[in-house]
């Protein structure tokens, strides 16, 4: 293990933060030493959990009160999956606690929050990142080597990406990310999150100038007071004339497919957001091309693969455990990346104006165009 370590606290017991106890554990530079929740037992039986799956050999405390968990001078860090209404008080009190913040996505309910958040963690000069993990796959520097080739794909012209999973019954009603209180942007905030940012990294964080979005369908709840998006499609257009489109929804089969067409041949992908479980992360470029003989119309396949070397979920050099590995090497060097909470806030602005959108009848909300970031 690396002689500097950051150390951890967890604020809150949401099922994903038993995961990324997992990538805390792997990361090496990292340890997880206190886990709090409203109460006690709540985050004792959180860590019980964890340690009969994956044990660790040091103590880690359970504390009552995030309060209590954030005065501890023990803790270097903060992982934060509380519910996107609660994030930006508790990422604003965990920066002036001077904790570092890892924060999942959405990190606040408006373009506002994250600004308020970002200036905290900047006053307070701790690092502040957003839990997108696919960002931290050795897969993002393979396919931005074959986008920049100039012959694989060739100018991009196009971008899709879809991402949702087919949600039981009672989810609508027993679930927060059905509820307008807690997770109001419902799946265009738990999904589109990653669609937008997917097709914010293909352009190199260009920032589009026109988007469309469109509530394909709500659910409305007793304890909400307007309708939660279920499924969602958005549009971007950028000013160098290319488009993107997104899918979300909490209604249809798992998939995580996402496309770049260009001028010269597409790339595709189909497992983006959480990786097949395999020992390698792949992705295929097609070049095919129509043949005309005579009466014979042809269309010949031409595709290749590639592939990275890198485990797929629950391992040493995962994607997950790649991105508490990278956040802690910033914490311990001492170093902040402005990238990061610039390319959230970009995220927000995105997913805000697209819902807007929704809200108004799928009119064309006008975004200012940005130079890359």
């Amino acid at each position: 293990m690396s002689e500097s370590i950051c150390n951890w606290g967890i604020l809150s017991t949401a099922n994903i933060a038993m995961k990324n106890w997992h990538s805390i554990a792997l990361s090496g530079n990292g340890r997880v030493v206190a886990v709090g929740s409203r109460e006690s037992a709540r985050a004792q039986t959180f860590i019980d959990a964890c340690q009969s799956s994956v044990p660790v050999t040091h103590r880690v405390d359970a504390v009552e009160g995030y309060e209590n968990l954030l005065a501890r001078d023990d803790i270097d860090a903060v992982y934060l999956p509380l519910p996107t209404a609660l994030r930006t008080e508790w990422v604003i009190k965990a920066a002036n606690a001077g904790k570092h913040v890892m924060v999942e996505k959405p990190c606040g309910v408006t373009a506002a929050d994250v600004q308020r958040i970002i200036d905290a963690c900047s006053a307070n000069k701790v690092q502040f990142m957003d839990g997108v993990m696919f960002m931290h796959s050795a897969r993002l520097p393979a396919m931005r080597a074959v986008l920049n080739d100039g012959i694989s794909i060739g100018p991009v012209r196009r971008i899709t990406s879809h991402f949702s999973f087919h949600a039981e019954d009672d989810f609508f009603t027993s679930n927060i990310r059905g509820s307008v209180g807690l997770e109001p942007a419902g799946c265009l905030g738990d999904l589109g999150w990653y669609t937008i940012r997917f097709s914010q990294w293909v352009m190199n964080f260009e920032m589009p100038v026109e988007v469309r979005g469109r509530i394909l369908q709500g659910v409305p709840r007793n304890d909400s007071t307007e309708i939660v998006p279920v499924e969602f499609q958005g549009e971007m257009h950028y000013a160098s004339g290319v488009s993107s489109t997104f899918f979300n929804s909490f209604c249809a089969h798992n998939q995580q497919l996402a496309i770049v067409c260009g001028a010269l041949g597409d790339l595709q992908l189909n497992d983006y957001v959480l990786p097949f479980y395999d020992r390698e992360l792949s992705f295929e470029v097609s070049n095919h091309s129509f043949e005309m003989d005579a009466c014979r119309f042809n269309m010949a396949r031409r595709t290749r693969r590639f592939s990275v070397n890198e485990y797929a979920n629950n391992a040493a050099d995962a994607q997950e455990t790649n991105l508490f590995r990278n956040f802690a090497a910033l914490v311990n060097s001492g170093q902040r990346d402005d990238h990061w909470p610039r390319i959230t806030l970009q995220t927000q602005q995105i997913l805000d104006a697209v819902l807007t959108s929704a809200q108004n009848g799928s009119e064309p909300v006008p975004l200012q165009d940005t130079a890359a970031i």
